[in-house]
């Protein structure tokens, strides 16, 4: 079961590393196609789109990685915030404003991060910062 939840935390890594790639060499096209619906305004707002959005993606993916590399289950913690705060963001968004075109596919994925993550912060080991550091 552990080597399970590590390969697909690792897989989910690898998509959101490929996302962060993605918002960091063609933001416009990537934020504004599927489904995340952002457009830029002017080259402020296109280097807050690549800022932003690749330091998400790729932080979240980074401490997926690790973490699941070296059976780290204190690094998930960091991606199952991220991902759950978004979650949790979109949510207030669906009771606020409503639903719109598309709205269950980002949900559904953050969803899925948020229980991959937690699964595995109770199944793999965590260190203690002593640790990591000696």
């Amino acid at each position: 079961m552990r080597l399970i939840l590590t390969a697909l935390i690792f897989l989910a890594g690898m998509f959101d590393l490929f996302m962060a790639a993605s918002f960091l060499l063609n933001p416009a096209t990537t934020a504004s196609g599927g489904v995340f619906g952002i457009a830029p305004i002017g080259v402020a707002g296109l280097s807050t789109i690549r800022g932003d959005m690749t330091s998400f993606f790729g932080v979240g993916a980074v401490c997926m990685m690790v973490g699941a590399w070296r059976r780290n289950a204190d690094l998930l913690l960091v991606p199952a915030l991220l991902f759950g705060t978004t979650l949790a963001g979109r949510a207030v968004n669906l009771a606020v404003v409503g639903a719109y075109p598309g709205w269950v596919m980002p949900m559904a994925v953050e969803a899925l991060h948020v229980a991959l993550m937690l699964a595995a912060w109770r199944l793999l080991p965590h260190h203690k910062i002593a640790e990591i550091a000696g």
